[in-house]
């Protein structure tokens, strides 16, 4: 199982760095780079809020991919 996304690319929309955004989600940088990498999947409020700053929707941002096995 995967959760892909693009907060890397949404974030860049907003032309802010990851201690911003991680500021106005209320967690840190790290846990911002984590998701960008791919190596944290954030709660379903995380998301929410993620999503909510940067104007889309959560769908816009994380997409669950199903391994193939």
């Amino acid at each position: 199982m995967a959760l892909l996304n693009r907060l890397k690319e949404y974030r860049a929309r907003l032309g802010i760095n990851q201690t911003e955004l991680g500021k106005l989600a209320g967690v840190s940088r790290q846990t911002i780079s984590l998701i960008e990498r791919g190596d944290y999947s954030p709660s379903v409020m995380l998301a929410l809020k993620l999503a909510k700053i940067c104007q889309v929707k959560v769908e816009d941002i994380f997409e669950y991919e199903e391994d193939e096995s």
